[in-house]
């Protein structure tokens, strides 16, 4: 079977604000747009088959720098999490309503005022890859590797999905702006083959904190990933 790359796009200025953006249209900041030029170095050279997107623009900017010249197909069920009335919010907001502690506990519970059910998300998220992971291997060989860009909730997602994991569990996992995660889905189980790979020294995985506008509990997850 083929092999999926998993790019999250760079960080955007309501990451850096600390701010939930959901499908709101916000663009990649100055840090996102090196961590997207970063990636162009790490997927240069790939045979990539097949590159496909979440609608939003943010993927679209990334791929734009990370692959120039590649023109993404786009894919609905990669687009983010439908978290309504939540847009647009602050984190640090967020965590003071009834509804988060169900986020960070039983997200498979959580269905976000006027938007998406998590467990809606994870399901379409998951039916659009493996199916384009199907057609891939049909068309172009089980040794075509093919790029998806989403964003960091949906990543996790299909993530669990891969390490059968249930929903309720994703939250442990982190998925950072411009990071590649590495899946190959076979006829008997998908193998994760990397997470998070950000390039960086493991240094870097050392005492990060969270910036001032992300003022969650220690043990929380940053719903939407975080920056």
């Amino acid at each position: 079977m083929a092999t999926l790359l998993l790019l999250r796009h760079g960080r955007t200025t309501a990451n850096a604000d600390g701010i939930l953006a959901g499908d709101l249209p916000v663009a990649l900041d100055e840090v996102g747009v090196a961590q997207a030029e970063q990636a162009r170095g790490r997927l240069a050279g790939l045979p990539l088959a097949v590159v496909v997107s979440s609608p939003l623009v943010r993927c679209k900017q990334t791929l734009e720098l990370a692959l120039p010249g590649v023109v993404p197909v786009a894919e609905e069920g990669l687009r983010e999490c439908g978290y309504g009335e939540w847009s647009g919010r602050s984190l640090k907001e967020l965590a003071d309503n009834p509804l988060w502690s169900t986020v960070q506990h039983h997200p498979a519970a959580v269905v976000f005022p006027g938007g998406e059910a998590m467990a809606a998300m994870a399901n379409r998220a998951v039916t659009a890859v493996r199916a384009w992971d199907a057609r891939i291997t049909e068309s172009h060989g089980p040794d075509a590797v093919w790029l998806a860009c989403s964003h960091g909730d949906v990543i996790k997602a299909i993530v669990a999905d891969a390490l059968g994991m249930h929903l309720d569990l994703f939250q442990r996992i982190s998925v950072e702006p411009s990071s590649v995660t590495a899946i190959r889905y076979t006829p008997q189980r998908p193998f994760v083959l990397r997470v998070n790979d950000t390039g960086t020294p493991v240094s870097a995985l050392l005492h990060k904190h969270r910036p001032p506008a992300e003022e969650t509990a220690e043990s929380d997850a940053v719903l939407g990933g975080g920056a």
